[in-house]
Order: structure tokens, then C-alpha cells, then sequence
């Protein structure tokens, strides 16, 4: 049975990371934790019965308590699609980096990993021109070649 166990905001990933270590120095009967980062304040707990549950965030600062109505697989199956990002760039394509230590820099594309989801550039602002490579998700497309 799923069960939803409230938390406080921006604490998810951290009470989930306790129950495992409660789990496993403990033994409680938790077959499975995850945090959808669509819902915020909740953590979805995969036990045998309540119970379980309630023992395994006994003590947990950040674990405010446990929703009393079991969560259906398929209240939960949207927050477990994978959903790939789609890669649009290509060699030549100019991009700016979104992320730091390079947000807002302006880059041009030398080569493209698709299996790693990595993209090389170069900075087109530099005065030596230096390959970085990038996660696919950090770059934005400016302009196609």
C-alpha cells in the first residue's frame, strides 16, 4: 500500500533520505520512498501496512504526520513518466548558458553527445576560444546555423 506523508516545504529530499537510513539501521518494512517534484510538502511512502509508516518517521523532525487514506498506483503513475527532453541542437547553432558559473554567455555549438546528454561549445566572446562541455539541459537555443 502507498501512503502520502506530509513534511515541511523544501524538506523532501532530506526526510527521504532519513526514512532509508531509518530503514535500513531499523529494519522497518518500507518497500519504497519518492518525492514528485510536481507536489510540493508530500513524500509518497510504499509500505505493508500504516503502521510501517508511522514507525519509520517516528523522530524525523521534518515529518509532520501521514495521510490516513492509501494513495492508488494510479494517483501516483503521472510523477513516474519519464519524459525526455527532446534534442534540438546542432553543430553551429548559436546557444546561451543558462546555468552558472557562465549564465548569460553567449556559445556556439562544436559537438553533440546525445547518449550522455552532453553538448561541447565555445565561447564566442572569449579571445581564446576553449571547448566546455555542458549538460544539454543547461543551454538554450538563441539561434539555428
Amino acid at each position: 500500500m502507498m501512503f502520502a506523508v506530509r513534511v515541511t516545504l523544501g524538506r523532501e529530499e532530506s526526510v527521504m533520505d532519513k526514512i532509508a537510513e531509518a530503514t535500513k539501521r531499523f529494519g522497518y518494512k518500507v518497500q519504497s520512498t519518492f518525492v514528485p517534484k510536481d507536489v510540493r510538502g508530500y513524500i509518497f511512502i510504499e509500505a505493508d501496512t500504516v503502521d510501517d509508516i508511522r514507525s519509520s518517521i517516528r523522530g524525523i523532525n521534518n515529518a509532520r504526520g501521514v495521510v490516513e487514506r492509501p494513495v492508488e498506483m494510479k494517483e501516483v503513475e503521472k510523477f513516474l513518466e519519464a519524459k525526455p527532453v527532446e534534442i534540438t541542437l546542432d553543430k553551429g547553432d548559436l546557444i546561451e548558458i543558462v546555468s552558472d558559473p557562465f549564465r548569460g554567455e553567449k556559445a556556439k555549438v562544436i559537438r553533440i553527445d546525445p547518449v550522455k546528454r552532453e553538448v561541447t561549445v565555445e565561447m564566442v566572446e572569449a579571445a581564446v576560444p576553449i571547448p566546455m562541455t555542458l549538460p544539454i539541459e543547461t543551454v538554450r537555443l538563441i539561434k539555428k546555423q
